[in-house]
């Protein structure tokens, strides 16, 4: 008779088992090989392990062999109560909760139990309470440095950083205009395009490493990380300040002609669109330092810091908008630094590889 391999890869069939009066259909994967000789032979080795095989009309099914573990994926028909149970066992052994039914249909997602090992970490803080953010760890955190020079300026003196210049301030006047002195909405607007350009550059660099089958020096990941460093300034004052209908959707308007604008300028000319950015950055600090003087004037209120932003930045606990603020502005300083930085080494005829990159610049 002839043998069959059932392994990992190849078992995919559907098999039906008869325990205690019950079918249950499986589409299950084994984790260790076993052989079949045929229905007669599986219907004999079932026999042996207790499990009954024939039907009422006399015919042979085919039965989950025991040996290896069934995915998360088993269905049972009929057997809701042994799929339950084995569903609440599979979680426990990978760590995870098991979903909970409360008879209506709804589930209670507790966790997701994963087949593949893939399942939630519980991380702790330095006093042992539980870290709560999913969208930073505790090793991404860090203190700002306030103590950069927010005075540096780059005076532009070629054509491409007059363009650039020029082109940063055309747009600081549609800004003013639209948002007054209603700062905490004004930053959530700047966030939301501070976070283009780090990730535009940082794709475009990925794919040119792919392409020339060269490392970037360090500059995908620094460019990345910048983009995600204004990705949480986003995020923390999203807790602030909440935004409109009509500010979504300039949001949305905004985003959308400013990625493909500095897209395009980054094919054409990666000083241009460092050099932009540099001046961008620039603006991002006076209007902080405005945010500031409001804040001290009392025209707003110096609310307490979000719980996002104390651990983000490792502030104390009792730390205020105000602390936030300053600590937003000292990273627009860095960034300020980093493109004007990544600008002058194109202008001297070199690649952005040729020099390292500032990694956790922030």
């Amino acid at each position: 008779m002839s043998m069959m391999l059932v392994s990992r890869r190849h078992l995919a069939k559907s098999m039906v088992g008869v325990a205690g009066g019950t079918i249950r259909l499986f589409s299950s994967a084994t984790t260790t090989a076993c052989s079949v000789t045929g229905a007669a032979a599986a219907a004999k080795q079932s026999t042996r392990m207790g499990v009954p095989t024939w039907t009422k009309s006399g015919a042979v099914y085919w039965v989950q062999m025991d040996c290896g573990a069934r995915s998360a994926g088993t269905v049972a028909l009929g057997g809701k109560a042994d799929y339950e149970e084995e569903k609440k066992q599979h979680a426990a052994d990978h760590g995870s909760n098991p979903s909970v039914d409360n008879g209506s249909g709804n589930k209670d997602e507790k966790g997701i139990a994963s087949y593949w090992g893939v399942g939630p970490t519980k991380l702790t803080k330095e006093d042992g309470t539980q870290w709560k953010w999913t969208c930073f760890r505790p090793w991404e955190t860090y203190k700002a440095d306030v103590s950069i020079d927010l005075n540096k300026h780059h005076v532009p003196t070629t054509f491409l950083d007059k363009l650039a210049y020029w082109t940063v301030k055309s747009l600081r006047w549609p800004t003013d205009l639209f948002f007054q002195r209603r700062y905490g909405c004004r930053a959530m607007m700047l966030e939301t395009v501070a976070a283009v350009p780090g990730m535009v550059g940082g794709m475009l660099l990925h794919c040119k490493s792919l392409r020339r089958f060269e490392h970037s020096g360090g500059w995908i990941k620094a460019l990345l990380e910048e983009a995600e460093n204004e990705r949480m300034h986003l995020m923390t004052f999203m807790e602030v300040a909440k935004p409109k209908w009509y500010e979504r959707a300039l949001v949305v308007t905004v985003q959308g002609v400013f990625f493909n604008a500095y897209l395009l300028g980054y094919l054409l000319s990666p000083k241009f669109a460092h050099r932009m950015v540099g001046y961008l950055e620039e603006e991002a600090i006076h209007s902080y330092t405005e945010f500031l003087k409001e804040l001290d004037k009392g025209n707003i209120e110096n609310v307490p810091a979000p719980a996002i932003a104390i651990d983000y930045w490792q502030l104390p606990p009792n730390s205020t908008l105000r602390d936030v603020v300053t600590v937003v502005r000292a990273d627009e300083a860095h960034h300020r630094d980093v493109n004007h930085f990544a600008s002058d080494i194109h202008y001297h005829g070199r690649q952005l590889k040729e020099s390292p990159a500032p990694i956790g610049y922030h």
